[in-house]
């Protein structure tokens, strides 16, 4: 269980080698002077040059330059103003339609649920004609919604295929 000795005792017929211990078991010698460079040899070199600053340009100078004179001309930034309008727009165009379509397919669900939960507990009977109601009012407004897409899709389709291509495809 002990650690092995570190020299090993040669054969009688030869002599000992000493051991050389790694150069990191040593103990260090300091030199004999120090180690730094004076300045002189320091400034002479490149470690005190510095590179010269070039800004990059972030951004569209031409496109800055319209809207300040846009700003200075009628005192609104009109340009960006269009461009936010223009996307909440999209944003509420997008999402409100899917949105209503699917939260009224959840709200059914919902009601269903809450009647299932109500018959298992006896009160089924008494739930039964208010529950059915709500639903019947979710139907009618989710085909409300379904005439409206269809005939938006109509319209794109008429624009999209005039109709004297129709013609053109019987003949």
């Amino acid at each position: 269980g002990d650690a092995l000795p570190l020299q090993r005792f040669p054969p009688s017929s030869q002599q000992p080698v000493p051991v050389s211990y790694p150069a990191a078991c040593q103990p260090r010698r300091l030199p004999a002077r120090p180690l730094l460079r004076p300045a002189k040899v320091c400034q002479a070199g490149d470690a005190y040059a510095r590179e010269k600053f070039q800004p990059q340009p972030t951004r569209d100078l031409e496109k800055e330059k319209k809207r300040l004179q846009n700003i200075l001309a009628t005192g609104k930034d009109m340009v960006e103003d269009e461009v936010k309008q223009a996307l909440l727009r999209k944003k509420e165009e997008e999402i409100a339609e899917p949105d209503r379509f699917e939260e009224l397919m959840n709200e059914i669900q919902e009601r269903r649920e809450f009647l299932a939960e109500m018959e298992a507990l006896g009160q089924g009977k008494k739930y039964q004609g208010i529950v059915l109601t709500e639903i019947s009012q979710k139907l009618h407004e989710m085909e409300f919604i379904d005439k409206k897409r269809s005939e938006e899709m109509r319209n794109i389709m008429t624009k999209a295929f005039p109709a004297g291509s129709k013609s053109n495809l019987q003949d």
